[in-house]
């Protein structure tokens, strides 16, 4: 039950910036094309990270997938940033 709880608990974190940067994007006319692949492999490493997290919760793959999802959404992030300015 902890490793559920925990998972929870971490889609109340870095997931709200991706809701962010998201909505940042849509509204910015710049959605689609490479932010859109970005953003679903996204949420499909998150994905992955929460069944590792839930199912077997082996630390060095959750960590490995947690830092493949990170660096997407650092370039999300930084795509997002550019078509703002």
């Amino acid at each position: 039950m902890r490793w559920k709880a925990d998972n929870y608990n971490h889609l109340m974190e870095q997931p709200t910036l991706f809701y962010a940067v998201a909505l940042v994007l849509a509204f910015a006319g710049a959605g689609d094309g490479l932010n859109a692949g970005l953003a679903w492999a996204y949420v499909a490493l998150r994905i992955v990270h929460s069944l590792v997290q839930a199912l077997v919760n082996v630390i060095l793959v959750r960590f490995g997938v947690f830092m493949v999802a990170s660096l997407v959404l650092l370039a999300l992030t930084i795509r997002a940033a550019t078509a703002v300015i």
